[in-house]
């Protein structure tokens, strides 16, 4: 029973994290569209958003779904690099759901909510792409 608490409160706090960091990315590129309208305004926008969430997201999964701590700084950026390359298929997801939105309906509303639909398809399968490849204490076979 006690794994069953654990693999629900660990859900619960993706889940709001996942919200969270939504609204970082969702806000940050509402922040662009109101300081630029010229062209480019639409990908900058998703660039700017995609840059902002993305150390918040690692800093709160690292510690708080998957206890992670690094040896050191070295080992805290190669992990956090690990985790960015582990993120360009769902980030590509998530942006085509979004573009896909802002193509089909055209006004900002649908273009966010397309955002917030590809981000937590694109949530769901980096957590068990970094549950399997990117926080797992690696062991050193041979060395003395």
């Amino acid at each position: 029973m006690k794994a069953v608490k654990s693999v629900s409160r660990i859900a619960m706090l993706y889940a709001v994290f996942a919200a969270f960091v939504t609204i970082v990315n969702v806000g940050s590129q509402a922040l662009v569209i109101w300081l630029y309208h010229g062209p480019y305004a639409v990908p900058l926008s998703i660039l700017v958003g995609t840059v902002a969430g993305l150390p918040v997201k690692y800093g709160l999964e690292k510690r708080h779904i998957f206890s992670f701590e690094s040896d050191n700084l070295a080992h805290d950026g190669r992990m956090f690099a690990l985790y960015s390359f582990m993120g360009i298929f769902t980030t590509a997801l998530f942006w085509g759901v979004e573009w896909a939105f802002h193509a089909a309906f055209g006004t900002p509303a649908m273009r966010y909510l397309g955002g917030a639909i590809g981000l937590s398809l694109g949530y769901a399968i980096k957590y068990h792409l970094d549950k399997r490849f990117v926080f797992v204490k690696r062991s050193v076979v041979g060395v003395v």
